[in-house]
C-alpha cells in the first residue's frame, strides 16, 4: 500500500512562504492499493494537485470523504478526473437522514457557488453512503463515526497485510481521560487498534486547546494517548492549524518527539505530516520498516 500526502492542513488553505514545507493545502491523501486501485480520502484543495498530476486515461477513482464541512470537499470541483468521459467516479461518505449525499455535495457544485452542476459532469459519477465494511479492489475498508461536529466518519485500510488509519478530524478526549476509558468507549478505537500508519489529527498545543474546546479538533496530548492507547505503530500528525508556520510547526514536532518518547513510545514513531510526503507500508510493516520520504508525491504511486 503506497500513501501520498497531497494536502495536510486544515480549517482553510494557508499558502504562502511561512507554509511551505507542511504545505498549504488542505487534507487529502491518495492511497494506491496492491492491485493498484486508486482511493483518495478526502477532497480538499491538495486533490487538485492530485487530479492534475493523473493522465486522461479509463480509471476508476473511489473518494472516501470524512464529513463534508469546506476543507473536506472545496477541492472538488477541481479535481480534473471529474471531467473526464473516460472516467468513474464514485464519492462515498456519512449518510445523514437530512438529505443524501449527492444532494449535499449538489449544494456546493452548483450556483451560485460553481459554474457547473453535479448533473453535467462528464465523468461517470455516483454518490454512495459509506457502510460500515466493504471492499474496494484489494482492500478491505472500515468506517466508522468518530467525535467531530457533525456527521464524522474515520476509514480503516487493510490492503495485503499492511493497516492505514486515517481520522483527520477528532476530539476524543472531549470531557473524557482516554487513559481511564475502556477501549469500546474510546472513540475511533477500533480503526486505529493496531494500525501500520495512523494518520490523525494533531491541529493544537495543548496550550491552545483550552480556547478551541468542543471545536472537533485534538490537543497534541490527546493525539499521544490515543495513539498510545491504539498501540498504532506510527503516528503522523494532520489537519495543521492554519496559523501554524512551518516554523511553529518545526517545534510542535519537536514537543511531540519528546512527550511520546516520555511515555515510552519508540523514537521516530510520531512525527508531522507534510504535503508530499510518501509512505509505503508492507506487510511486515513495524515501526521502523515503514518507508517515508518527504519528495513530493510521484505520478506513479497514484495511477492505476
Amino acid at each position: 500500500m503506497k500513501v501520498a500526502l497531497w494536502g495536510t492542513r486544515g480549517s482553510v488553505p494557508s499558502p504562502g512562504p511561512e507554509t511551505i514545507r507542511y504545505g498549504g493545502n488542505t487534507s487529502c491523501v491518495a492511497v494506491t492499493l496492491a492491485d493498484h486501485s486508486l482511493l483518495v480520502l478526502d477532497a480538499g484543495t491538495g486533490i487538485r494537485a492530485l487530479g492534475l498530476a493523473l493522465a486522461p486515461a479509463p480509471l476508476r477513482v473511489d473518494i472516501l470523504l470524512t464529513h463534508l464541512h469546506l476543507d473536506h470537499i472545496q477541492g472538488l470541483a477541481f479535481f480534473a478526473p471529474l471531467f473526464w468521459p473516460q472516467a468513474e467516479i464514485v464519492i462515498w461518505g456519512p449518510a445523514t437522514p437530512e438529505a443524501c449525499l449527492r444532494d449535499r455535495i449538489a449544494r456546493y457544485i452548483s450556483a451560485p457557488l460553481s459554474p457547473v452542476e453535479v448533473r453535467e459532469l462528464p465523468c461517470e459519477v455516483s454518490f454512495r453512503a459509506s457502510p460500515a465494511e466493504w471492499e474496494i479492489g484489494s482492500a478491505r475498508i472500515t468506517a466508522a463515526p468518530v467525535a467531530h461536529r457533525g456527521p464524522t466518519l474515520g476509514y480503516r485500510i487493510d490492503d495485503a497485510g499492511a493497516s492505514l488509519a486515517y481520522i483527520p478530524d477528532h476530539e476524543p478526549a472531549l470531557g473524557v481521560d482516554l487513559d481511564a476509558l475502556e477501549p469500546p468507549w474510546i472513540s475511533g478505537f477500533a480503526l486505529a487498534a493496531g494500525a501500520d500508519l495512523l494518520i490523525h489529527d494533531g491541529q493544537y498545543a495543548d496550550r491552545e486547546y483550552p480556547d478551541h474546546l468542543g471545536w472537533g479538533h485534538s490537543a497534541l496530548s490527546h493525539t499521544l494517548a490515543f495513539a498510545r492507547r491504539t498501540g498504532a505503530r506510527r503516528t503522523l500528525l494532520f489537519h495543521h492549524d492554519p496559523l501554524h508556520t512551518d516554523e511553529w510547526l518545526d517545534a510542535h514536532a519537536e514537543r511531540a518527539a519528546a512527550a511520546w518518547e516520555a511515555l515510552g513510545g519508540a523514537p521516530g514513531a510520531v512525527d508531522l505530516a507534510r504535503e508530499g510526503a510518501r509512505v509505503e507500508l508492507a506487510a511486515d510493516a513495524a515501526a521502523d520498516a515503514t518507508k517515508v520520504r518527504s519528495s513530493p508525491p510521484a505520478t506513479t504511486l497514484v495511477r492505476s
